[in-house]
């Protein structure tokens, strides 16, 4: 027999909170972060970081813009087929990213 306890929590109409919940929650948010004890949080190193692989199910908000570009660089992007408008981002993030680690 299984001692495992499931609970199904519909976010949508979650409860109200108590008068006690509420006031515990606006001392929190007027505590200074200088008054949290992080003593049990090992520092991470550079070593963690290398390793740190990003969420795979990630997905940045894509946003419409106008952007002017030289016909013969348009030309260029849309003779490789369906999908310039990706080309495009994939080849604004890779200079981005690019220009982040020269930075860093």
């Amino acid at each position: 027999m299984s001692k495992t306890v499931a609970y199904e929590l519909d976010l949508t109409q979650l409860p109200a909170l108590t008068a006690v919940q509420r006031d515990e929650l606006d001392a929190l948010a007027r505590r200074p972060d200088s008054e949290t004890d992080t003593s049990d949080i090992p520092p991470l190193s550079e070593d963690f970081w290398k390793n740190a692989v990003r969420n795979p199910l990630y997905r940045p908000v894509k946003q419409a813009t106008t952007v002017r570009v030289d016909s013969d660089v348009l030309l260029w992007l849309k003779s490789q087929g369906k999908g310039y408008q990706t080309r495009i981002n994939a080849i604004l993030r890779d200079a981005m990213l690019r220009a982040l680690q020269s930075k860093g």
